[in-house]
C-alpha cells in the first residue's frame, strides 16, 4: 500500500525533452514504467508497479476529468489531458498526457499507456484556472455538476473537449517529432 504524501506548494519543473511513459491493466493498475516516470514521481519502480495509477492524482485534479478520460480509453478511443500530478515528496508537476489503448487480435482492450510531457507555462495557466472552478462545483455538488460546467464551458467556446485540449497542448517544432518518434518506441 501506498502512503499519500502531504501535499506540498512546490513545483518539480523537468526538461520538456523527457517523455513520461507508464501502462496499466484495464482496471488501472501500474503494470510499465520509464525510468523518467520513476525519477520525477519519486517513486521507485517497486512501488509502482501493482499500484493504481491514480497514486500519483494530485487533489486539485477534478474527478470529471479522469471520468472523461476513462470514458473514452474504455470506449477504445485515444485521449489527451493536461494533468496536475502528485510526487512521492508532495510536490507536484503538470504534464500534457496522451492516453491511447491497446488491443489484441480479437479487438478487445488489453492496455492503457501513456505519454507524458511536461506542460508549457501557458498550457499550465489555462488548466489550473478552468481546473479550480470544477473542482470547486465538484465539492460542492458533484461530479455531475462539474462535468456539466466543462460541457457548458466548451459549448461557449464551440468546441469539443477534444478540440479544446489539441489546441491548447498543440506539440510544435522538435517536440513534435520526439513525441512521435517516442510513441512508436513505445507503441
Amino acid at each position: 500500500m501506498i502512503y499519500r504524501p502531504i501535499v506540498l506548494d512546490e513545483e518539480i519543473k523537468f526538461s520538456k525533452k523527457k517523455f513520461i511513459v507508464s501502462k496499466t491493466d484495464i482496471k488501472g493498475r501500474i503494470i510499465f514504467i520509464n525510468k523518467n516516470f520513476s525519477e520525477i514521481s519519486k517513486y521507485s519502480e517497486a512501488d509502482l508497479i501493482g499500484a493504481p495509477h491514480n497514486v500519483v492524482r494530485h487533489p486539485d485534479m477534478p474527478r470529471a476529468i479522469f471520468y472523461l478520460v476513462w470514458q473514452s480509453l474504455l470506449s477504445g478511443n485515444q485521449i489527451s489531458g493536461v494533468i496536475k500530478n502528485l510526487a512521492k515528496d508532495g510536490k507536484y508537476y503538470w504534464v500534457i498526457a496522451d492516453f491511447e489503448p491497446k488491443f489484441n487480435s480479437h479487438g478487445e482492450i488489453t492496455s492503457l499507456t501513456a505519454f507524458r510531457r511536461a506542460a508549457p507555462q501557458d498550457v499550465i495557466d489555462t488548466a489550473s484556472e478552468l481546473y479550480e472552478t470544477m473542482l470547486s462545483i465538484e465539492k460542492k455538488h458533484g461530479m455531475e455538476k462539474s462535468l456539466a460546467y466543462l460541457e457548458g464551458f466548451l459549448d461557449e467556446n464551440e468546441m469539443t473537449y477534444n478540440e479544446f485540449i489539441e489546441e491548447l497542448i498543440k506539440p510544435k517544432g522538435v517536440i513534435a517529432t520526439l513525441l512521435t518518434a517516442f510513441k512508436r518506441m513505445f507503441g
